[in-house]
């Protein structure tokens, strides 16, 4: 039988051939607890839990075994705080019942024209934001007459940008007779007050948080192209000795086509995601254990229920969709007393979400600078010289004193070891084998510029926008930068790391808001490409390089601190080493 846990929580076959196709393995914590109480059909329930933990099935997946398809009615709302996650949330209940399920997303920005029709013609669950929402209330186009169950995804996050009304009115529209399922990271007082307005019988469920990281796991960052990920992801393990570690990759494509790529380079992978069968899985398991393959590509569907104490490493060759699959995928890593490595490509698409995760796992990740064709070259030199001497020291080599002593008596002894290190090692010490990486830009004034709801008609001049920021945000003054106060709005540039927080502060203020929109949000490009101060900052990141500067431990504190002053990056590379001394022979 097929998913057998899940099987045990209640869902149908049905759902389980779904779930099989899609990868899954076993039910996360969250899933466990709130599937069989959902199904009972009883309880409204309040379910704490860290984003990436597989909500959206906990909820998803007893509301499709247990609504009538067809109705044409919406039977099942799902309110999230942003038009992203309701994408998401949309597609992944769509993918539990393909056929005959009718689910459509309703958020700000999409044609209502096209929302309009969608609902007109009948849908059994509606995904939104709410104030898109809200919207469609007023204007009688959504009917909830008919709703059996309204679920708030994110719950928290939605009151932390403001949208504590506009939830409290779309409650208001929903039937007596209707269960409501509160997802939340956090219960601050808001939605307690919410639970006891609205909510009948309520269940608490609460998953623990997991530790966030281990002080044993490194934790860096490279800044490259999407086309250059492979050969930066190649430099990575030629770099490293006895590279041994997972590379996580998002979809089962990525996965297919990195395992291709590396087998022709001949690089021992193999790779792992939903469409491996059971068997396949276990004898790829099986043989990564054993390091006959030292590099597992997966998914992180597929990667779940993997036990291996002892990687070196952890690469995010495509970034987490959110922290606590950061978290997740990194844990497998610096465990039982040994140090490891993870490490994180980010192209320039992905600084934002990769700012917004690294601001959620409140832990520094360190921006490091790719070793270059020579770096790896001369570690490998240094590594055939290592091993050449323990050759000596061990007198391994008496089968081959005979052959060595044709070849001096033909050759001389600097052309017979020269030939002898090309057959042996081919291109490997040939620089011009590892491609160009082109140098990449990415944000390097770390700032965010904010389009700000309030101008020289509020009262606001840019001093009172500096204080605003400072005294709400608690934003040192001297990193507001280049505050612009026009009659109707602001702009203003801060630190990158702290946007997420300023806008999320600003716009629960009420009081300062002259409707119902967010208050504070992100410039657009062509604003700010036409108001911001062009001048920029040195990029502050490092070299990729553990060892000789510091005797082979990792970067200590002030190590850090020095590499993220703005201390102009050294040119030489005679100094770089990794944490370990290496090079790779590949068979």
């Amino acid at each position: 039988m097929i998913l057998e846990e899940f099987k045990e929580l209640g869902l149908s076959e049905r759902t389980l051939e779904a779930l099989a196709a899609k990868g899954f393995e076993t039910p996360s914590p969250i899933q466990r607890l709130a599937i069989p109480v959902m199904l009972e059909n009883r309880n409204d329930v309040i379910a704490q839990a860290q984003t990436g933990t597989g909500k959206t099935a906990a909820f998803g997946l007893p509301i499709v075994e247990q609504l009538v398809p067809e109705k044409k009615s919406v039977q099942a709302l799902i309110l999230a705080p942003t038009r992203e996650l309701a994408i998401q949330v949309n597609d992944e209940i769509q993918s539990f019942r393909k056929n005959d399920l009718r689910v459509t997303p309703i958020y700000g920005g999409a044609a209502m024209n096209e929302q309009l029709r969608r609902l007109k013609s009948g849908v059994d669950i509606v995904v939104g934001t709410p104030g898109r929402i809200l919207d469609h209330l007023r204007r009688g186009t959504l009917d909830l007459s008919n709703l059996k169950w309204l679920v708030l995804d994110e719950a928290d996050e939605m009151l932390d940008m403001g949208f504590i009304d506009d939830v409290d009115e779309i409650l208001s529209h929903a039937p007596d007779e209707r269960r409501i399922f509160l997802f939340s990271a956090t219960m601050p007082e808001r939605i307690a007050g919410l639970s006891k307005k609205y909510m009948h019988d309520v269940e608490v469920l609460r998953v623990e948080m997991k530790q966030a990281t281990t002080d044993l796991t490194d934790q860096i960052y490279f800044e490259v192209r999407e086309s250059d990920k492979f050969d930066a992801l190649t430099r990575i393990i030629d770099v490293e000795n006895d590279f041994y570690g997972i590379v996580f990759c998002r979809t089962k494509v990525a996965v297919d086509q990195l395992v291709n790529n590396l087998l022709e380079r001949g690089y021992a992978a193999e790779g792992l995601h939903g469409d491996v069968s059971q068997a396949q899985r276990e004898k790829i398991l099986r043989k990564f254990k054993k390091r006959q393959a030292t590099i597992l590509a997966a998914t992180d569907v597929a990667a779940r229920g993997i036990d291996v104490t002892n990687l070196t490493h952890v690469i995010n060759y495509s970034l987490p969709q959110d922290p606590e699959s950061y978290v997740h995928r990194i844990g497998r890593t610096g465990r039982a007393g040994r140090e490891g490595t993870a490490i994180t490509f980010i192209s320039p698409a992905e600084n934002r979400q990769f700012m917004y995760m690294q601001r959620q796992v409140k832990t520094e990740i360190r921006k490091e600078t790719l070793p270059t064709g020579h770096d790896i070259v001369e570690m490998k030199k240094l590594k055939i010289k290592d091993e050449l001497a323990e050759i000596v020291e061990n007198e391994t080599y008496a089968d081959y004193d005979e052959i060595a002593r044709e070849l001096l008596a033909e050759l001389d002894p600097e052309v017979a070891l020269a030939a002898l290190m090309r057959l042996a090692f081919k291109n490997e010490l040939d620089e011009s084998s590892y491609p160009e990486i082109r140098r990449i830009d990415v944000d390097r004034r770390g700032t965010a510029r904010l389009f700000i709801g309030l101008g020289k008609a509020d009262g606001y001049r840019p001093k009172t926008i500096v204080e605003l920021l400072s005294r709400e945000c608690g934003i040192p003054q001297q990193k507001i930068d280049d505050v612009k106060c026009m009659e109707e709005f602001s702009f203003a540039s801060i630190p990158f790391r702290d946007a997420e927080a300023a806008m999320k502060k600003l716009n629960s203020l009420r009081e300062l808001a002259n409707d119902d929109r967010p208050l504070v949000k992100l410039a657009k490009e062509s604003e700010k490409k036409s108001d911001r101060n062009p001048n920029g900052v040195q990029d502050r990141g490092g070299d990729y390089r553990r060892g000789k500067g510091n005797g082979g431990r990792r970067a200590s504190a002030a190590d850090r601190s020095g590499r993220s002053s703005g201390r102009p990056r050294r040119e030489g590379r005679s100094d770089f080493a990794p944490r370990r001394d290496h090079t790779r022979r590949k068979h």
